[in-house]
């Protein structure tokens, strides 16, 4: 799969990915911001900014105007916001690029910020953080989160705080967009079929205009910046020296629990064997959790592996929800599955193979669609400036060996580096804090 990359005199660049086979193409702007820049006192404004472009821009007033030009085309239109990036993009019939180019260029430079649309969304807002808050399933790894990055945006919740949401006024929305929503800070990714002059000539028109200002500089988290001073060194131990407990005590019928190590940043030359690893572990309904946990005693519905990236940190977890009498047995099934996978010969060649598969088979399935597609290279050129592609890729899971697997296992897995959220009927962590042990 090919791409082409060009930018224009503003500093924007356009990812152009052809997949002649389609009859529609995603367009998507991506832009290099999210809840990590934000300031304490306004925690979830990237977010509610995404929803508060989809209320009206200086074209398209209103969100039934959006939402009817949108519809009139048979297309899709969506947003999301994460702690590093925020995206819009829009899906279309190849004939009605130029719809959905019109549109998302507004979405970046016109939106209009009603203030009366501003106080009637911060009420959805709110009810949004509870109804995650009412599902531990979601409420888990967002904890997980906060007790590795603790007292810095990166552990913030995305969606931010009643209070803070509450807090939110027109004018800092306009100023994140004056900060944050600049061209050189930008990647307009377009995947699927259409030509592609034509897409550089729409690229031009709807957002070449766009002025370049002082970007604003992403202020470091002292805590993760300290963990990464050595980008090459792989991920750090605990700031305490020992395993680490974040609990909510909550009335549920299942307990939701996260449990995994710091990890790699973004870009590491690591990543393809986090990537077999956690296939190892946690990848499919072959895996070891899934044996382990599920199929030989019954104790969880899902469990899995993640590993998850930022630009100077990431982390490695495993995940489940278990019977509520259950959890210390997970937990300790969890843990024996990482000491396995870091003692040499337990991996056999044929586990090795099958999750180099397993990756490339789903990468695969996932690049099917013309809006995975544009994720796929604009995420890479955003945040690493060096775009790989699917070849690429599936030869940098082809190398990996048992030799990289049990070398990285072992840096990763010990105990002063664990790190358990827990979301149940609980309040003692002395009784978690004695099972962390490797």
């Amino acid at each position: 799969m090919n791409f082409d990359k060009t930018t224009l005199s503003n500093g924007l660049r356009v990812i152009t990915a052809p997949m002649s086979a389609m009859e529609s193409a995603t367009v998507q702007i991506l832009i290099g911001s999210g809840s990590r820049d934000e300031d304490v006192k306004k925690q979830g404004l990237a977010h509610f900014l995404e929803h508060m472009v989809f209320k009206g821009t200086k074209k398209y007033p209103t969100s039934a105007v959006i939402s009817a030009a949108v519809d009139g085309i048979g297309g899709e239109i969506n947003a999301s916001t994460g702690k590093e990036r925020t995206g819009y993009y829009i899906k279309a019939w190849e004939r009605y690029l130029s719809l959905a180019f019109d549109i998302l260029s507004q979405f970046i430079s016109a939106p209009i910020l009603k203030e009366r649309e501003i106080e009637k969304e911060k009420g959805v807002i709110i009810e949004e953080i509870a109804m995650y808050e009412d599902l531990p399933m979601y409420k888990a790894p967002y904890l997980f989160e906060e007790l590795l990055f603790d007292k810095t945006s990166l552990g913030w919740d995305t969606a931010g705080t009643p209070e803070t949401v509450r807090s939110m006024e027109k004018k800092d929305f306009a100023g994140f967009i004056t900060d944050h929503y600049q061209p050189k800070n930008m990647v307009l990714s377009v995947a699927g079929k259409f030509e592609r002059e034509a897409v550089l000539e729409l690229a031009e028109k709807y957002f070449g205009k766009l002025k370049s200002g002082n970007q604003a500089t992403r202020k470091p988290d002292s805590q993760v910046t300290r963990q990464s001073d050595n980008l090459k060194t792989r991920q750090p131990e605990n700031p305490s020296r020992k395993p680490e407990i974040r609990m909510v005590n909550k009335k549920t019928e299942q307990a939701h629990i996260v449990l995994g190590v710091r990890g790699n940043r973004l870009g590491h030359p690591d990543r393809y064997k986090e990537a077999v690893l956690a296939s190892i572990l946690g990848g499919g309904m072959s895996s070891w959790l899934w044996n382990e946990i599920r199929e030989k005693r019954g104790l969880a519905y899902y469990v899995r592996c993640d590993i998850d990236h930022y630009k100077d940190t990431g982390y490695v977890a495993a995940r489940a929800g278990v019977k509520l009498d259950s959890v210390e047995e997970a937990i300790e099934v969890i843990l024996a599955q990482f000491n396995k996978i870091a003692t040499p010969g337990k991996v056999k060649d044929r586990e090795l193979t099958k999750a180099k598969e397993y990756l490339k088979g789903r990468l695969a399935l996932g690049l099917e669609d013309t809006h995975s597609v544009s994720e796929f290279f604009g995420d890479q050129e955003l945040f690493e400036e060096e775009v790989r592609t699917v070849e690429q890729v599936m030869a940098g899971i082809d190398a990996v060996t048992l030799g990289d697997l049990h070398k990285l296992a072992n840096d990763f897995f010990k105990a002063s580096k664990l790190n358990l959220a827990v979301v149940g009927p609980y309040t003692d962590t002395v009784k978690f804090q004695k099972l962390l042990k490797l």
